[in-house]
């Protein structure tokens, strides 16, 4: 049986690896150069949230090391992982359309075309760069760029950045700016929850146990008093608390709270600022929501990605939701034969999720590749 798997990254690799073993033979189509292409643009001092061994793909553990495993200990294991299942990867292969066809679904890509009773988008949620529009912006006069284009703190040296965002990346490259001495603040537009890299010598990332038990909102309000008492309250950093925990953040909106893995202890020191939103940019000056204004050299905006299918698929409302995003993640949708691998935010790790989509999706398309015709 023939199935094609769109993406070789960590969810393409581990669909691909999950489908052959339940004997199909999959083709992988991957716009880059690489495996995990996207991972290798991540900036330097990356380090996964969650602990090398619960985040390793299905049939391979990740070797032994610290912790938490760095970006380029990420990218081996991914090789290892393609060569370990002898997955062979056609790079350079963008994909163009996926649409029905008698023999379950035809997909155009940059090298021709390909058909397969199943086909499985594993291009995760790191898709589109998404930067809101800002009055002013087109005139800032700075530098002003996307999280996903920095690397390093050396460009900055020297400057007054502004990141924009308050999520794991934005905390990630305040602290990196602020530890190589750059003055930078955070612009946080709203409400935020936060949580400790640990608790009690356990990494917060593992604790989601606890909500296969109970309802997520008793989760919370069982755990704030021990984060409050681990990390103080959100307002001795300048933020303000979020109406909902941080399991009902997950759920309810897709979102994941920070993890401080230091941050918070440079906005204790000052090196790092806290700002309220973004109102409009002038040339080397951001305005604020709060009618207060600030002078910066550069602004780098940690504002997530957009995921959006529909240039590719078409409109299909029983399968994408009104932006492009799947409805079923991991599961059987309403087009049988086409699945989606980690497209849902997870709190206990995306890598983690990608297996856990990735085998789920392997079972069903067994049922599903019997019938040829798309129901």
């Amino acid at each position: 049986m023939r199935a094609i798997v769109i993406g070789a990254g960590p969810s393409g690799l581990a669909a691909a690896a999950c489908l052959k073993k339940a004997g199909f033979s999959p083709e992988v189509l991957d716009s880059g150069k690489r495996i995990g292409d996207s991972w290798r643009r991540h900036f330097d001092r990356l380090h996964l949230h969650t602990t090398r061994g619960r985040s390793g793909l299905p049939g391979l553990a990740m070797p032994k090391g610290p912790r938490y495993p760095a970006r380029d200990e990420v990218v081996e294991y991914l090789e290892s992982y393609a060569e370990y299942f002898d997955l062979r990867p056609q790079f350079g292969c963008a994909v163009k359309t996926v649409r029905p066809s008698n023999s379950g679904w035809r997909v155009t890509h940059a090298k021709g075309a390909s058909e397969a009773p199943v086909v499985v988008f594993a291009t995760g949620l790191s898709g589109a760069p998404f930067v809101p529009e800002f009055d002013g912006l087109a005139n800032f006069g700075g530098e002003w760029i996307h999280s996903s284009a920095y690397k390093t703190a050396t460009p900055f040296n020297g400057k007054r950045v502004l990141v924009v965002g308050f999520g794991n990346t934005a905390g990630d490259v305040a602290l990196d700016l602020a530890e190589a001495g750059v003055r930078v603040d955070m612009a946080v537009r709203g409400p935020v929850n936060l949580l400790p890299k640990e608790l009690f010598g356990i990494p917060v990332t593992s604790l989601g146990i606890l909500r296969k038990f109970l309802p997520y909102k008793i989760v919370d309000a069982l755990t704030a008093p021990v984060l409050w008492l681990t990390l103080g309250r959100n307002e001795d950093y300048g933020l303000k608390s979020k109406g909902k925990g941080p399991n009902a953040q997950v759920i309810e909106d897709g979102r994941i709270p920070m993890i401080d893995v230091g941050a918070l202890a440079e906005i204790k020191k000052g090196r790092i600022g806290i700002k309220p939103g973004p109102d409009r940019f002038a040339p080397g000056t951001c305005h604020f929501a709060d009618g207060t204004s600030a002078d910066y050299d550069a602004v780098i905006f940690a504002t997530g990605y957009r995921v959006d299918l529909r240039p590719v698929l078409g409109p299909m409302p029983d399968v994408l939701d009104e932006t492009g995003k799947p409805l079923v993640s991991g599961g059987r949708t309403a087009a049988r034969g086409l699945y989606f691998c980690s497209y849902l935010v997870s709190p206990d790790g995306q890598l983690r999720q990608s297996g856990i989509d990735a085998e789920a999706i392997a079972a069903d398309a067994v049922v599903a590749a019997r019938g040829k015709q798309i129901a």
